[in-house]
């Protein structure tokens, strides 16, 4: 089986879980990504084959052009009895090559790529990319998605059965007592347009605490300039890009992690990040935003809060609360949650796919 992703393979938890649950189920595992000049770090041990692509293009259309182009080629000189496409900006060479060589072609939906907010202005890009999803999702036979309402949404679209399969973390025990709650409070994901990244800084104005920002993205540079502006350079702390393997840890030592998506785009308003799930296997309550997929786990599961306003003072006042919560309180709530919502319970759906 070969699995194919536009990333660099270090930060991606759901593709690497996925690999591994194939690959523990009799799958030998071919994972394929890029290589980013002058960033990435060398690709961390696993039990699986690895191989990525060394790119002349970034980003733009001529990293994308650039890429589908040698995942194209490579795949079709490569032997593999099963394709497994990760999100649209893989699907038409995975999509080609299984026509050509008749192999089986799976699609793993990470989000709705044509309605994410960095396309919103930009229609000749968005028409593009929904003429590759048009062509190719009618004709699909296997697919899975990371949440119900996108499900519903190319099910109605094009009456495409999408299985549903979260990005939940694996189960397991941490030491809670060296959990310390010291007044951390950590944002882990893409720092990109329209992520409430900007929210969480004006709030820190009026909060005890320091706010963590594990990642890297569009607005990087902006956000920092914010926060400098608002002379809190002292109190919102910059971490980059954490491989995976590490982030955990810095998670679990928070008192409080952040999820503030904004509604501006189908995108966000069905998602289902997997930073929630990985703030509950780490055992500390969450503040979120009132869309439909992040309400229902905290109606199902009562783990911390709901945004009540995007107001920054107001923000502020919802996370003054819940860092200074006794964590027994919420506790109970959060290790329910942390039971039910783990890739061991969530790769049964993935593995009866692919059986």
């Amino acid at each position: 089986m070969i699995i194919s992703v536009t990333n660099d393979l270090n930060t991606d938890q759901r593709v690497d879980k996925v690999a591994n649950s194939l690959l523990d189920n009799g799958f030998r595992v071919l994972l394929v990504g890029r290589k980013i000049r002058n960033f990435s770090a060398p690709l961390i041990s696993r039990g699986y084959d690895c191989h990525r692509f060394s790119l002349i293009f970034n980003k733009g259309f001529l990293f994308y052009f650039e890429f589908n182009i040698r995942l194209f080629f490579f795949l079709l000189f490569s032997k593999s009895d099963v394709l497994l496409s990760n999100d649209l900006d893989t699907l038409l060479p995975n999509f080609l090559v299984s026509k050509l060589k008749r192999k089986k072609l799976v699609y793993d939906s990470h989000e709705l790529f044509v309605e994410v907010p960095e396309l919103i202005h930009r229609p000749i890009v968005k028409k593009a990319w929904l003429l590759v999803e048009q062509f190719c999702l009618p004709r699909i036979k296997f697919a899975y998605t990371v949440s119900d309402s996108i499900a519903n949404y190319y099910r109605e679209k094009y009456n495409i059965n999408m299985c549903v399969v979260r990005n939940f973390p694996f189960y397991q025990q941490i030491d809670v007592e060296s959990n310390v709650n010291d007044k951390k409070i950590i944002y882990q994901g893409a720092v990109n347009k329209d992520r409430g990244v900007d929210l969480m800084i004006a709030a820190m104005q009026y909060v005890d605490a320091k706010l963590y920002i594990a990642g890297t993205g569009d607005v990087l540079s902006q956000m920092i300039d914010y926060a400098e502006k608002l002379n809190l350079d002292k109190k919102v702390i910059f971490l980059g890009q954490v491989p995976f393997q590490k982030l955990s840890k810095i998670t679990q030592s928070a008192s409080l992690g952040l999820s503030f998506e904004e509604d501006t785009c189908l995108a966000y308003r069905y998602s289902l990040p997997n930073k929630i799930f990985d703030y509950i296997h780490a055992e500390i309550p969450v503040l979120i935003s009132n869309l439909p997929e992040f309400s229902s786990i905290m109606n199902k599961y009562d783990i911390g809060m709901v945004l009540s306003s995007r107001v920054p003072k107001e923000v502020a006042s919802q996370i003054n609360t819940l860092i200074s919560i006794d964590r027994n309180n919420i506790l109970t709530n959060i290790k329910l949650a942390k039971k039910d919502l783990c890739w061991e319970n969530e790769q049964k759906e993935l593995l009866s796919l692919f059986s």
